[in-house]
């Protein structure tokens, strides 16, 4: 057994020895799949904390010709049909780009590093080989096989550091790529090649080393889409042994979601939050909000309007085919959130083509990255959000009426000509609702749609229900008027309580918005 080749189980029996092991070991059967095909190489990449180093640990004690069957006993891919076929078939050979990027100042010497720590355990195993070229990795990997006629799986961990840390400098970038096709390309001694970082494969144009690599990413990661973090049903299950409500896990952690899984957690949130049984932010503290504000800050043509736009809790539609999948190579706004969707602040809906912050503790992060940025007339708005919260409450149509103003003034920037763009300013007006209430947009009633429904969760059930209805450039009783008309409360048909009806409105000549607000008991009602 060796650091690099071989490395058996010890990291992955860690993890089973953990008070919290969720089995995604069912990943290895779609790996099975593709080995020993034309399919074998495979890129999977996800944000910090998603459990890609767990993933690989189990990938490697299930190949490795060194591991006991026994590890695996317990786990879902003993279960499957190829598990005997594969299991302890291969030589493996783990490497952790990041350990060599960061003991090395060139490329050169990475790469040399590389192959002579790689190598020296390669020649030490196979004692008796006549090596052609000892300073070879893809030599040593031939004359191997063409002696004991095993293939190699080969993982490589941090894949992308490179991209990553290395930012600027494009030239080593391409030798490191150019390497990894030299080595891997076409190579019969190989049975599986897999890697795995945050960013999916650096595009140059057509500069393709890597084009026989299958790339699968927060953007859509297909059949992988259930190992991409923790499913609802997992979740359920550790709150229910740890006595959490799921509701507010939800809340908190939720939030990115995928054609084939159209729901996945953040596992190291989730993790931190059940052995704590303390809802907080718990994955920013692996990363700083330093990465966020650093694209937040940057001056592009709409991408403030963009930011509040997603504050507000609304989705924006982009492009994600002009983004390089690096983090320097920007021509718009849209290539930023591409990017923070591989860094998992953002999360993407492949059908839609559109982008949304996924839960609250991401929602936070926004909040600190442009407290500290120059947005500071975005941040006035979410503090002023709760006074407005509470005004609303309290029925007071005219402080309402100016808590909105002011949302409205701190972003002027966006063309407020219609009843669309006051939707934002009520959205990041009632930011604070969140803490509180599940909020629905253009709810269906039977006789149309509610503008905004905020219905309280289960545990604020002590709030009302508010239903929100705008009005451009026509008064605020006609937004009561419409609530009424259309009978949008008896669309609230499982909810009894206190309704608020909320009538705003703007209007284009004073330049002024104006509130109304009724209150019905929907106990009495029905009583």
């Amino acid at each position: 057994m060796g650091i690099y080749l071989n490395p058996g189980s010890d990291m992955f029996q860690q993890s089973l020895n953990s008070m919290i092991f969720v089995d995604k070991s069912d990943i290895i059967a779609e790996l099975n799949k593709i080995i020993n095909t034309n399919e074998k190489y495979i890129c999977i990449s996800r944000p910090r904390r998603f459990g890609k180093s767990m993933t690989m640990n189990m990938v490697s004690a299930y190949y490795d010709r060194t591991v006991e069957s026994s590890l695996f006993a317990r786990t879902k891919i003993s279960k499957t049909d190829n598990y005997a076929k594969h299991r302890g078939a291969y030589d493996v050979l783990f490497i952790n780009m990041q350990n060599f990027l960061s003991k090395t100042k060139t490329m050169e010497d990475l790469l040399r590093l590389l192959e002579s720590r790689v190598g020296r355990e390669l020649v030490y195993a196979y004692p008796d080989i006549d090596f052609f070229d000892k300073n070879s990795l893809a030599y040593l990997l031939e004359d191997i096989y063409s002696v004991t006629k095993r293939k190699f799986v080969i993982l490589i961990d941090e894949w992308d550091c490179i991209f990553r840390e290395e930012k600027n400098h494009l030239q080593e970038q391409k030798i490191y790529l150019d390497f990894l096709r030299d080595w891997l390309k076409d190579n019969p001694c190989i049975a599986l090649t897999y890697m795995t970082g945050i960013l999916p494969i650096k595009k140059y144009g057509t500069h393709s080393a890597l084009n026989m690599f299958r790339e699968i990413s927060m953007m859509n990661p297909v059949e992988y889409a259930g190992f991409t973090g923790f499913t609802e049903s997992e979740v359920k299950g550790l709150c229910q042994k740890y006595q959490m409500d799921f509701e507010e896990t939800k809340k908190w952690y939720d939030g990115y979601t995928f054609p084939m899984c159209r729901s996945i957690y953040n596992p190291r949130s989730i993790v931190s939050a059940m052995q704590s049984r303390f809802f907080d932010s718990y994955w920013n503290q692996t990363e700083t909000f330093d990465a966020l504000r650093i694209y937040i800050d940057m001056n592009f043509d709409g991408l403030r309007d963009a930011v509040i736009t997603l504050m507000a809790g609304n989705r924006l539609h982009i492009d994600v085919r002009s983004f390089t999948n690096d983090m320097v190579t920007f021509n718009t706004y849209e290539d930023i959130f591409s990017l923070l969707v591989h860094l998992g602040y953002l999360a993407y809906d492949v059908e839609k083509q559109e982008v949304f912050i996924p839960n609250k503790e991401v929602m936070q992060e926004f909040v600190t990255a442009t407290s500290v940025s120059r947005w500071h007339e975005i941040v006035n708005s979410v503090k002023k959000s709760r006074q407005l919260l509470q005004a609303t409450f309290d029925r007071d149509e005219e402080a309402v009426a100016a808590g909105v103003e002011a949302a409205h003034f701190e972003t002027s920037h966006l063309q407020y000509n219609d009843e669309n763009a006051l939707s934002y300013v009520v959205s990041l007006a009632y930011y604070a609702a969140r803490e509180y209430y599940t909020m629905v947009r253009e709810m269906p009633t039977g006789k149309g749609f509610a503008d905004m429904v905020f219905l309280p969760r289960k545990k604020y059930a002590d709030k009302p229900a508010m239903i929100v209805e705008l009005k451009w450039d026509k008064g605020a009783n006609t937004a009561i008027k419409q609530i009424k008309a259309k009978q949008y409360v008896e669309a609230l048909q499982d909810y009894h309580g206190q309704i608020l009806l909320v009538g705003i409105s703007y209007d284009k000549k004073s330049r002024k918005h104006q509130c109304r607000i009724e209150k019905i008991d929907k106990r009495r009602s029905e009583s």
